[in-house]
C-alpha cells in the first residue's frame, strides 16, 4: 500500500482488477444501510463513491454505525468483487466493494443544517450560508468542475491561437463611466481612494500601445450593481481579450475560432448555428430590435416580430393609430384559456405597457367555403382591409388559408419605437416559455453589430454615449464632423447565444484627435478627457496602433454549457442576489481603529420620512 496515512486509492479507483488487494480509502460517509446486520456505507470523495462493507463480527461496527452522514473517515480493507446480482452499473466502482478491517475517525460532523444526500430542495439562503456543504452535492460539485475544465480549455485554446496571458492591476483609479465602482480608501493618502476595476479596459489597451500584440486574461471584474439571474452582484470573471492591427472581422474570426470548438468540446451533441466556415450570423442592432425586440435575441424561438406600423397609419383604433405597432403571430396560443391571456396582460403591465392587445384569427371551412372568424377584446376595431395586410406580413396568403393557418396575433404599440419593440420582445420570450416553444439542446449564436455611437437622453435632451465611449466611430473623424451624431454607428459588437449576451467588445478609438471630438459631442471638453483618462490619452499621443478587443463572460459561458439558468449555480462562492455574502457575513462593520487607519468616519443614512 501507499505510505500515505489516509488513502492509497481514491473512491473512484477500484475495479475488478483490484480484487484481493489491501487498500486504504478516505472520504465522507455519503449514505448508510444496515442489511441483516451487515453495515453498508457509500464512501465519497472528490473523485467518486465506493461501497464499503462492515460485517457484524467487526468490533467497531456499532461505533461506525452511529457516525452521522458527512463524517470523514479513513478505512482499510480488502477489495472484493460484489456478489452476482448486486453490481451497480451507475458507479464506476460498481463491480467492487471494500471489506473493511479497520477505520480511523478523521473529522466528526455535527447535525447537518441541510442534506447533502439526498439532494432535496433547500432554500437558497441556507445553501449559500452553508455553501461548503452545498458544494459537496454531486450536481453543484460537477458544475464547478465543469467550470474549471472550461477555463482550462479556454486558456489552452487562446495560447494556441497566438495570445499571451498578462495580468493587470486590481487596485486602480475610479472610472466615471459605466457602473458604480467599489472604492478602496488609501491609508497613506488621506481622503484619496483606489477603485477595484470594472474591467481591465484601459490597461489592456495600454498593453497594445506598449507593443504587445495579442493579450488575454481570465480577469476578475468588480461592479457595484444589483444582481439578477444572469448577473452576480459585486464580482464576476471574464475572458479579457485585446488585439493590435485588427479590424472587426479579425476579432470575430478569433472568437469564432475559440467558441465553436469550445462549445463542441463540452456539448458535442448540441448543434451550433455556425456556417461551414465556423462563422456566426451578423445582425445589425436596429434589425435585432425589430425582429426580436432586444439586442440579446433568442433565436431558438420559432416566431419573430413584424412591423405593422404602416397598416395602422390614421387608423380608427386610437391605441394603434400613428404609433409604432409591432406584432407576433403565435398559432400555438389559439386554444389557451382566457385566464392565460389575462395573465399576459399583467406581465406586460409590469414592463410599463398598458397591456398586451391580441386578436384571434381562425380559418374554417363549411358548405359555403372558407370563413374567417375574428375574436378577442379588440376584434371589433379590425376590418378586412386591416386583416389581409397583416396576414400577408406573417406569410399567410388569404386565398390559401386553411384551418392550420389560424393564429393569435399579439400587439405592442407606443409612440416610442424602442419601448414598443422591447415590450413585445420580452413578451415573445414569455409566451414561448409558457407554450414550451423554445427549441432545446441547441446553441444559436449571433453577432449584434452597428450600435449607435450616441443617443439622446430623453430627460435632459443631451446627447450621450450609447455604450463604450472608447469605441471607434464608423467613418472616423469625418463622420463626427459632418454627420448628425444620432446617425453615427460605432464599431461596437456583442456576441449573444440563446438569449444571453456572452461577450461585448469594440474596435477602439486610438486617435487623440478623434477621441477629443467624440467626447466633445457628448458634452465633455478636452480638459475632462485629459483629467479622467490621462493615462490612456497620453499614451495615444506616442504612437498607438489600431486595436480592438472583446470580453466573453466566463460565468455565462458555463451557464450555457451546464444548462443552468441562475448564475449562482456556476460560481463556487457567490453572493446572494441582494449583494450579501451569507457564508462570510459580508459586508460587515469594521472597528473604529480600522476606520481611523484609512481616515474615515461613518455617516449614517438619513431615515426616509
Amino acid at each position: 500500500m501507499s505510505s500515505n496515512p489516509y488513502r492509497s486509492h481514491s473512491c473512484n479507483d477500484l475495479r475488478a482488477s483490484h480484487a484481493g488487494q489491501t487498500v486504504r480509502l478516505a472520504g465522507w460517509i455519503h449514505n448508510k444501510r444496515d442489511l441483516g446486520g451487515v453495515l453498508f456505507i457509500d464512501l465519497r470523495d472528490h473523485y467518486g463513491i465506493t461501497q464499503i462493507v462492515i460485517p457484524p463480527t467487526a468490533a467497531f461496527q456499532d461505533a461506525v454505525a452511529h457516525l452521522p452522514k458527512e463524517t470523514v473517515i479513513s478505512v482499510q480493507g480488502q477489495v472484493r468483487l460484489r456478489p452476482e446480482g448486486t453490481l451497480n452499473e451507475n458507479l464506476d466502482t460498481g463491480a467492487t466493494e471494500l471489506d473493511v478491517t479497520g477505520y480511523d475517525l478523521l473529522g466528526s460532523c455535527q447535525p447537518l443544517p441541510m442534506n447533502v444526500f439526498p439532494e432535496d430542495h433547500t432554500p437558497e439562503e441556507t445553501r449559500l450560508k452553508y455553501r461548503f456543504l452545498d458544494l459537496r452535492r454531486s450536481k453543484l460539485h460537477e458544475t464547478i468542475m465543469l467550470r474549471a475544465r472550461v477555463i482550462s480549455s479556454i486558456r489552452k485554446r487562446m495560447i494556441d491561437l497566438g495570445f499571451q496571458e498578462f495580468q493587470t492591476p486590481i487596485l486602480t483609479s475610479s472610472s466615471p463611466e459605466g457602473a458604480r465602482d467599489f472604492l478602496v480608501p488609501s491609508r497613506l493618502y488621506p481622503g484619496e481612494f483606489y477603485a477595484l476595476p470594472q474591467a481591465p479596459q484601459q490597461f489592456k489597451q495600454l498593453l497594445m500601445v506598449s507593443g504587445f500584440d495579442r493579450y488575454f486574461q481570465i480577469a476578475p471584474c468588480f461592479r457595484d450593481e444589483d444582481g439578477r439571474a444572469d448577473r452576480t452582484p459585486g464580482e464576476f470573471y471574464q475572458l479579457d481579450v485585446e488585439m493590435s492591427f485588427v479590424t472587426q472581422d479579425d476579432v470575430f474570426a478569433a472568437i469564432e475560432a475559440l467558441m465553436v470548438p469550445l462549445f463542441h468540446e463540452f456539448k458535442s451533441e448540441f448543434p451550433i448555428n455556425a456556417s461551414p466556415e465556423g462563422t456566426f450570423v451578423r445582425i445589425p442592432y436596429k434589425e435585432s430590435l425589430l425582429r426580436f425586440g432586444t439586442d440579446k435575441p433568442d433565436m431558438r424561438i420559432p416566431f419573430e416580430i413584424k412591423d405593422l406600423t404602416p397598416i395602422f397609419k390614421d387608423h380608427a383604433f386610437k391605441a394603434f393609430s400613428n404609433k409604432t405597432v409591432r406584432a407576433i403571430s403565435v398559432p400555438q396560443a389559439l386554444n389557451q384559456p382566457r385566464s392565460w391571456f389575462d395573465a399576459l396582460q399583467e406581465e406586460a403591465k409590469k414592463l410599463g405597457a398598458p397591456g398586451l392587445a391580441y386578436i384571434k384569427i381562425e380559418q374554417s371551412e363549411d358548405v359555403t367555403g372558407e370563413k374567417r372568424l375574428i375574436a378577442g377584446p379588440i376584434a371589433k376595431f379590425f376590418a378586412p382591409e386591416n386583416i389581409d395586410p397583416m396576414m400577408h406580413t406573417f406569410g399567410l396568403t388569404a386565398s390559401e388559408m386553411i384551418p392550420s393557418e389560424s393564429t393569435v396575433i399579439f400587439f405592442s404599440a407606443d409612440m416610442n419605437e424602442t419601448k414598443a419593440a422591447k415590450v413585445l420582445g420580452a413578451m415573445r420570450v414569455k409566451i414561448a416559455e409558457q407554450l414550451n416553444l423554445i427549441e432545446k439542446d441547441v446553441f444559436k449564436f449571433a453577432w449584434i453589430v452597428d450600435y449607435q455611437m450616441y443617443e439622446m437622453n430623453e430627460e435632459t435632451k443631451h446627447i450621450e454615449f450609447s455604450h463604450n465611449p472608447f469605441s471607434m466611430p464608423q467613418g472616423g473623424l469625418e463622420a463626427l464632423e459632418k454627420n448628425d451624431p444620432l446617425t453615427i454607428f460605432a464599431y461596437q459588437y456583442d456576441l449573444v447565444c440563446n438569449g444571453y449576451e456572452i461577450a461585448s467588445g469594440a474596435i477602439r478609438n486610438h486617435s487623440p484627435e478623434i477621441m477629443y471630438k467624440a467626447f466633445s459631442i457628448a458634452g465633455h471638453d478636452k480638459t475632462v478627457v485629459d483629467t479622467e483618462f490621462a493615462g490612456m490619452i497620453n499614451a495615444f499621443k506616442y504612437g498607438a496602433p489600431p486595436h480592438g478587443g472583446i470580453a466573453p463572460g466566463i460565468d455565462r459561458i458555463v451557464m450555457l454549457l451546464s444548462g443552468e439558468t441562475s448564475i449562482r449555480e456556476v460560481i463556487a462562492f457567490p453572493m446572494a442576489q441582494n449583494g450579501r455574502d451569507l457564508l462570510m457575513n459580508a459586508p460587515a462593520p469594521v472597528s473604529e481603529r480600522q476606520l481611523r487607519d484609512v481616515h474615515l468616519t461613518i455617516r449614517k443614512p438619513v431615515p426616509k420620512v
